[in-house]
């Protein structure tokens, strides 16, 4: 079943896994959203923080990727080692710094949703805003495939950015903190080096070594996401409960979380979501400066949307004019990136029937 379905989401193409990145992004964020700011049935406006929630929502993705590595088949194209006469997956050392990474990008999209007065919409702008810087750059500095950046690709970034900092310039701005920054921080130098590794080792028309780079990634990823998570609640198990490493200590042992547990392990699963459609996304052969806004455009779009259904139904804030006209902006972007995807398969096709009309004249 699995692997039917991922076979007719290969024959859409990368807008197919830009959907279903949009489609797991709206219920991840909205319900991270939720449960730390006490909107669910019967908290009364007291949720949990961001970090008492990561032991479930760790859990949740770990499995979730064994899961569909499993049912899709996908163990066999990673690398192998025998140990003691049995086969067993292992990552090559460019997909273990890579799911390093893709760990650091899981955790800190988690936590950029629970600070306090920071909403989906601004905290997706941060975060988006800085990937589309560093998409022009990888594409540049990479070593093995460099590749030609498009003019509509510049655009659709160009467009994105000026997106971020006209929310940017909003009240919005005014409520970044240390922690905040940080976090951001971490979130784009581990997507600096994941798109690097990507760009020089993945991108490309063979789509086993796709499959290789994503299981080899995944693998490490997810479980040291856990790992850590666990390592950390350790530690805190001896500090204070009001600490990082206390409060995640607190997540661990109130596993039941009240009675929310499956709202936080819906969050892990559909934070798998996000990851398995958008590392799709970024495995696409053409420019990180295509490939990016692509995804980064699904996700704005997503946060507005659960934005809104959370003001509609649970009394949260609307966004305010900058971010609107920071998704106008967006909005844009899509139009030049579709414009981009349409021209290059205009052109594959008139390179193709010529081809074919130059075999038929030779036989």
């Amino acid at each position: 079943m699995i692997k039917k379905m991922h076979r007719h989401l290969l024959s859409l193409g990368i807008f197919a896994f830009c959907f279903g990145y949009f489609a797991s992004y709206i219920p991840y964020s909205m319900l991270t959203k939720m449960i730390t700011s006490g909107l669910l049935s019967g908290m009364n406006g007291k949720g949990f923080t961001g970090f008492e929630i990561l032991p479930v929502v760790g859990t949740a993705t770990f499995l979730s990727m064994y899961l569909y590595l499993t049912l899709a088949g996908w163990w066999k194209y990673s690398s192998h080692t025998k140990i003691f006469g049995v086969s067993i997956p292992t990552p090559r050392w460019i997909t273990f710094i890579s799911g390093l990474c893709t760990a650091g990008v899981i955790i800190t999209t988690t936590l950029a949703y629970t600070f306090e007065g920071v909403s989906i919409v601004f905290a997706m702008l941060l975060m988006r805003g800085g990937t589309l810087v560093i998409a022009p750059i990888v594409d540049v500095i990479a070593v093995k495939r460099k590749r030609k950046i498009f003019w509509p690709s510049w655009i659709a970034a160009g467009l994105s950015l000026a997106a971020l900092f006209v929310t940017f310039s909003g009240k919005a701005g005014m409520t970044l903190t240390i922690v905040v920054i940080i976090n951001i921080a971490c979130y784009l130098g581990s997507y600096f080096l994941r798109f690097f590794f990507m760009s020089n080792w993945a991108k490309s028309t063979d789509a086993d070594e796709k499959r290789r780079f994503f299981t080899e990634e995944q693998m490490v990823a997810n479980p040291t996401f856990w790992g850590i998570i666990m390592v950390t609640g350790l530690i805190g198990s001896t500090m204070d409960p009001t600490s990082i490493p206390g409060q995640v200590w607190s997540g661990m042992i109130h596993y039941s979380l009240n009675g929310y547990f499956w709202y936080a392990f819906a969050i892990g699963v559909f934070s798998y979501g996000t990851g398995l459609f958008g590392t799709l996304v970024f495995l696409d052969r053409r420019e990180n400066t295509f490939t990016v806004p692509a995804s980064r455009v699904s996700s704005v779009l997503a946060g507005v949307v659960a934005t809104y259904l959370l003001a509609i139904f649970y009394g949260s804030k609307f966004p305010p004019a900058s971010e609107l006209t920071g998704l106008f902006l967006i909005v844009g972007a899509i139009v030049f990136l579709a414009y981009h995807s349409i021209v290059e398969k205009r052109k594959k096709a008139r390179y193709d029937s010529k081809a074919l009309e130059k075999a038929v004249a030779i036989t």
